[in-house]
């Protein structure tokens, strides 16, 4: 008789178990199938990336004279060329591979920026309003009035053509996203009651905007942050097309494209490849942010 009511009593415990926030988050990402896909892709690109200099076989900038548009291995059977080679004789796989680390670095780099900025700024307009609300706003207003991928260009025309211009210029395209959603965010937690107590017994604004405030708006940022990273890998891979990103012979994926534009029917292989990697990241990328939407939201979970 004791042992079945000890039985019972740990199953009406067990009932009321709340799981820690990290475990329901992850179980409600992993009911996602198409979001645990896409985070083993990228977790497998990230490896790559890293090991880069392990797993390439060639260096991705060495010219081989007499293997120049080499096709790949089950084309010509030629094992010391997996993917093939470029019309400059450059092992493509070796340049795949470091392009990784590089397209990886440029959306982590513009995301942080734009990222820190963006929410500095959207917590100064939601939470103080007033002339500081309206300066703010009406300067996001103006960078959104114009094409991203054109600001871009017409910032890099002023800073120059190169990599780190590129990335600058991205994350200032990519700031007024964040600040738009951090502002929305912050004025939508300002009527709360939590945040009105606090106001209440004195709470200073600093407090109220980094502690009490801003944890509030980190689901939708997430979210944000992993749409700004696919955007941001596929802005400076656009502008490497049009040769105002990384130059040559930087082993980028938007280069590389560009390189192999004019050798479309002649050698595909030089131009398939690197649109597959951007469009494989690009795919992995959104889908962990959709998962990370649905496991977020309350009204989206299952």
């Amino acid at each position: 008789m004791n042992n079945k009511l000890v039985k019972t009593q740990n199953i009406e415990k067990d009932e009321f178990v709340v799981p820690g926030p990290f475990k329901e988050l992850w179980q409600s990402f992993y009911y996602n199938k198409g979001a645990v896909l896409g985070l083993i892709i990228i977790v497998i690109l990230v490896f790559l990336a890293l090991f880069a200099p392990l797993i390439a076989p060639h260096s991705p900038i060495e010219q081989y004279r007499t293997n120049f548009l080499q096709a790949p291995v089950w084309v010509s059977g030629d094992w010391n060329f997996i993917l093939g080679t470029d019309d400059v004789g450059r092992d493509i796989l070796s340049r795949l591979l470091y392009g990784a680390r590089i397209s990886l670095t440029i959306g982590f780099s513009v995301v942080t920026v734009s990222l820190i900025i963006g929410v500095g700024l959207g917590l100064i307009s939601g939470y103080f309003r007033g002339w500081a609300d309206m300066i703010i706003m009406r300067v996001i207003d103006m960078l959104m009035a114009l094409p991203s991928l054109l600001l871009a260009i017409a910032l890099i025309a002023v800073l120059g053509p190169s990599l780190s211009n590129a990335m600058i210029a991205v994350a200032i395209v990519e700031i007024p996203s964040f600040t738009r959603l951090t502002r929305a965010a912050v004025i939508q937690e300002m009527s709360k009651d939590y945040v009105i107590a606090s106001e209440i017994i004195g709470a200073r604004s600093l407090r109220q905007m980094f502690i009490n405030i801003l944890p509030n708006c980190v689901p939708p940022l997430i979210v944000q942050a992993c749409l700004g990273f696919s955007g941001a890998i596929l802005a400076c891979a656009a502008l490497g097309f049009l040769g105002m990103g990384a130059q040559a012979p930087t082993a980028e994926w938007g280069t590389m494209l560009s390189d192999g534009r004019s050798l479309l029917q002649r050698a595909p292989w030089v131009i398939h490849y690197p649109g597959m990697c951007i469009f494989i990241t690009l795919l992995s990328i959104n889908l962990i942010g959709d998962g990370l939407r649905d496991a977020l939201d309350p009204k989206l979970k299952r």
